[in-house]
């Protein structure tokens, strides 16, 4: 969206750059990345991060401004997770970068999230996409590698010794997202556990490290329980729902609290119309809706073109949401002259005791396919992916 900065990315932009950017995201995670990278970053306005953020503070107000009863609604009686905290650690808030009927370009709220993302992927692909195209260096965020890594540390491992923080995911290193893990190893010393490793003594928690038995005082959560349901002859000692000594980052119920179970209490101009099925109302076109499942991860369970047929098989009603649809915007032209859509998530961290999170870094996902998810493109297409965006002045 920014001319000429687009202009010299694809001007410089060639096969070998790509696989240099590919390479030393490998080496600085150990494992090249499961997930594909899109070739190109994005090029975004100052006006359109300043509608990005006026939508943010918005949400975030009118999240702070519900009930804990509220919102302890969202969190369903069978997954309920003793000792809840005030508020999420930490808060992401995807749009889909759209343009209005006058043309303009404007973000359109997709979903919200208590549960963390790439925050050292993001940080680290940022910082390999300058490295190798230099002229993106005045295009860095204000905030340095020193100063983001320290607010993880505060937010992940406060004053306890690493080795007693731990990264909890399923099978960590089978994860799509398992380079991510690596680098906040690497960062920040926190081991990657499967949580079939997990031991229970009493009230306590531990892992094996070098042959010892080591406490865990915090747990980085990564399980997602969408993925726990779905996993057969999973053998564990500890269940999340066990009240044990250990202090969640971020704790389980905001999985299920900052969620799509927000969208239909959320009113922004830049947040599209939602409805609970069971609230939705027959004078709205069923074709300008999406049906989305309420706790699904990773666009699971989403049906663009729902059908009244499709409506009345589901039982659980209140579990799924109708959002009206949204149409991202071809804006990113690629070397061949063809153009890519994106999606942007704001990545927050939220340290306890303060009023709102702080913004660390910006996510994108590019796609050329209806649906922003790698699958569904062409398997020979380019800029699609993950990526990340840079801002400046048209």
């Amino acid at each position: 969206m920014i001319a000429k900065y687009r202009e010299q990315f694809n001007r410089e932009f060639n096969a070998e750059k790509y696989n240099q950017v590919i390479e030393s995201l490998a080496e600085k995670g150990g494992i090249k990345p499961p997930f594909r990278v899109s070739e190109s970053p994005v090029f975004l306005t100052e006006e359109f991060r300043s509608k990005l953020q006026l939508a943010c503070d918005s949400i975030i107000t009118q999240i702070k401004n519900m009930s804990e009863a509220e919102l302890g609604k969202a969190v369903p009686e069978q997954y309920h997770v003793p000792s809840d905290t005030a508020q999420p650690h930490f808060f992401t808030i995807d749009f889909g970068i759209c343009q209005n009927s006058q043309g303009d370009v404007e973000p359109q709220l997709i979903e919200l999230q208590a549960f963390p993302t790439l925050y050292g992927f993001q940080r680290e692909l940022q910082n390999t996409l300058c490295e190798v195209y230099p002229f993106l260096n005045e295009l860095k965020p204000e905030m340095t590698d020193e100063e983001y890594y320290s607010e993880l540390s505060k937010l992940l491992i406060g004053g306890e010794n690493p080795e007693n923080v731990v990264l909890l995911e399923i099978h960590p290193h089978e994860q799509k997202t398992n380079i991510d893990f690596y680098i906040t190893e690497k960062k920040l010393g926190i081991r990657p556990v499967c949580l079939t490793e997990v031991k229970k003594k009493g009230r306590e928690l531990f892992y094996e490290k070098d042959g010892r038995l080591v406490q865990i005082k915090r747990i980085y959560n990564r399980v997602i329980f969408d993925e726990l349901d779905r996993m057969e002859n999973l053998v564990t000692e500890f269940d999340f729902r066990d009240d044990v000594d250990v202090k969640w980052i971020t704790h389980p119920n905001w999985f299920f609290k900052i969620s799509k179970f927000l969208l239909p209490k959320l009113n922004h101009e830049y947040a599209p119309k939602s409805y609970f099925l069971n609230d939705y109302p027959g004078t709205e076109n069923l074709s300008d809706f999406v049906l989305k499942p309420l706790f699904s991860f990773a666009g699971a369970g989403v049906n663009l073109n729902p059908t009244p047929e499709i409506l009345t098989e589901i039982t659980d009603p209140e579990n799924y949401i109708l959002q009206r649809k949204v149409n991202y915007a071809p804006l990113f032209k690629d070397i061949n002259g063809d153009f890519a859509k994106a999606e942007i998530r704001l990545l927050y961290i939220w340290h306890e005791g303060e009023d709102r999170p702080q913004l660390m870094e910006h996510l994108v996902r590019m796609t050329k396919a209806d649906m922003v998810n790698v699958d569904f493109n062409k398997k020979d297409a380019i800029w699609i992916g993950a990526s990340t965006a840079f801002f400046g002045e048209a």
